[in-house]
């Protein structure tokens, strides 16, 4: 069955989509936007003496440049502030690929975010959190002993998934939203769009498994930021908007969520280059 979204030009994608769109001009503008959410909320947070607790992603990265420039430049501490990273890579053991290797999410961070920020702003090593296989129950019980997320930031992947969050069409809507934090394996077409966007084409040396957040920890932030920037997001993004909800593209799922937004550049609304 043929789709009419997939041929919306920009301006019938912003007309009347299911989530609320923003499209922008470039991918900078798109990362800078992400990176100035991040450092309001935690400014706003900091001036009423409050946690700031966010889910982050390693892709989209863009942001966290722009975002380690605000704070060095504008003195933010984030001694009060809980990252809590989307997701890792395993190894066939099921355990966290090395964080030299790579893909490791753990290194990016450490390498670009963490020893980028002076060390009297950057958060306590404690407060920089990673979902652990031996131990996934940690993520949603930290959440909720933390009071909730304020922002969950991400991207989406080709077949829709939020996190590692892959599509799953033997589970209900309801059954999967209830997914909390847990080992999967990652589906062939995830693999193979990481290892062209990630990995520079290397399919067979890329992981298969992984450890991600839930989509119901994600699902219950109370605010979802999402940003789109790939050629392929093109159709991600048409069926993010006027697709029905289904556990076969679970970002659908998060329609009907109070404070979401999926913010994209002019490239991903045009319909060729």
């Amino acid at each position: 069955m043929r789709h009419e979204y997939y041929q919306y030009d920009k301006t019938q994608l912003l007309a009347n989509p299911r989530i609320p769109l923003v499209c922008l001009e470039d991918n900078a503008h798109v990362f800078r936007e992400m990176a100035g959410q991040m450092a309001e909320e935690i400014k706003l947070h900091n001036e009423k003496g409050e946690k700031t607790v966010f889910i982050c992603p390693v892709g989209p990265v863009g942001q966290y440049p722009y975002f380690v420039d605000l704070v060095n430049s504008q003195e933010i501490s984030l001694k009060n502030v809980w990252f809590i990273n989307m997701d890792e890579y395993l190894d066939d053991n099921q355990e966290w690929v090395p964080m030299d290797h790579p893909l490791s999410f753990r290194g990016f961070m450490e390498r670009t975010v963490y020893s980028k920020i002076r060390p009297e702003l950057v958060m306590p090593a404690e407060q920089r959190v990673f979902p652990d296989p031996k131990n996934p129950s940690y993520i949603p019980e930290l959440i909720e002993r933390l009071g909730g997320v304020d922002i969950a930031f991400g991207g989406i992947g080709i077949n829709g998934h939020v996190a590692f969050n892959e599509a799953d069409t033997s589970l209900t809507n309801e059954e999967f939203l209830a997914q909390k934090t847990r080992v999967l394996k990652i589906s062939p077409e995830t693999r193979a769009a990481n290892a062209i966007g990630d990995f520079n084409g290397a399919l067979e040396d890329m992981p298969h498994y992984c450890v991600t957040i839930g989509i119901y920890e994600i699902a219950h932030a109370r605010k979802i930021r999402l940003g789109c920037f790939r050629n392929w997001h093109r159709a991600v993004v048409r069926r993010a908007g006027y697709g029905e909800p289904t556990s076969e593209f679970p970002v659908s799922l998060l329609q009907n969520h109070p404070d979401i937004t999926l913010t994209f550049t002019d490239y991903v609304a045009a319909l060729e280059d």
